[in-house]
């Protein structure tokens, strides 16, 4: 009877830790930095590819995680090289590229650099339109969160809203069953009243820049089609800007620095 009172005692106090620490883990705040950019193939607005340059300008806000789109592996047009591993190595990041097509003898799509640990990568198919199209993800491992965080890049199509609303449909359709958090960045290539933008809004996804500061044309921005977004996750603080460069690439960056708590 004693060792049975014993065993029972030992099983409640091995389910109350369990308990307090997943409780612990819930209250705990997590703080990311991200950053994204279309980088225009490496090419600036002088019609120089610069390297260096754009690390530089992505530097000035310390990112932990960063998005990358019109991004060239071994094409003639940006000097056969390959810019996510370039990029990557002038940041001190690991990278990941999601190829689109073949282009001038190399490939071309779009990229993730991180300076946490990742765990997987997934490119999501989407719906061609003007180009063939792809969302790259990849779970990355933060200290004292038991789930992976997704992070996803996009870059719909610039032709045509139904083909970009099919994208956000499909992308939707892919993510459905995810519980971990997630980060969706990119171009959208749309504006908050279009269609494909409002979808991801009623599908629960958070758009972190209040203020709508527009993105594009880099030297005399018009529109806003550049987008932090977020799902599965409780914010706690939000910092987010866009950074003024006219030069660097024909977009702006964006940045968010999010401190949060998983749902």
């Amino acid at each position: 009877m004693m060792r049975q009172l014993f065993y029972l005692l030992i099983t409640a106090c091995s389910i109350l830790s369990t308990g307090i620490a997943s409780a612990k883990e819930s209250a705990e705040a997590h703080t990311l930095k991200v950053v994204s950019y279309n980088i225009r193939h490496g090419e600036g607005m002088d019609d120089k590819i610069d390297l260096k340059r754009i690390a530089d300008h992505i530097s000035q806000t310390s990112p932990d995680l960063v998005v990358l789109q019109e991004v060239d592996k071994n094409c003639t047009r940006s000097g056969n090289q390959d810019l996510a591993k370039e990029l990557g190595g002038l940041l001190k990041m690991d990278h990941r590229f999601g190829k689109f097509m073949d282009l001038q003898g190399g490939e071309y799509g779009m990229a993730v650099l991180s300076r946490l640990p990742i765990k997987e990568t997934i490119a999501h198919p989407l719906p061609k339109g003007a180009e063939p199209r792809c969302a790259l993800e990849v779970k990355v491992e933060l200290d004292g969160l038991s789930v992976p965080v997704s992070l996803l890049c996009i870059h719909n199509d610039w032709t045509n809203e139904k083909i970009r609303t099919k994208q956000v449909t499909a992308l939707m359709k892919a993510l459905k069953n995810y519980s971990n958090p997630i980060i969706l960045a990119g171009d959208f290539n749309g504006q908050r009243s279009d269609n494909s933008i409002k979808l991801l809004e009623e599908d629960e996804w958070q758009i972190l820049d209040k203020g709508g500061k527009k993105t594009f044309p880099s030297y005399k921005p018009r529109v806003e089609i550049d987008f932090i977004m977020v799902k599965n996750l409780k914010l706690v603080e939000v910092v987010h800007d866009v950074l003024d460069e006219p030069v660097v690439s024909d977009h702006k960056a964006i940045y968010t620095t999010m401190t949060f708590q998983p749902e």
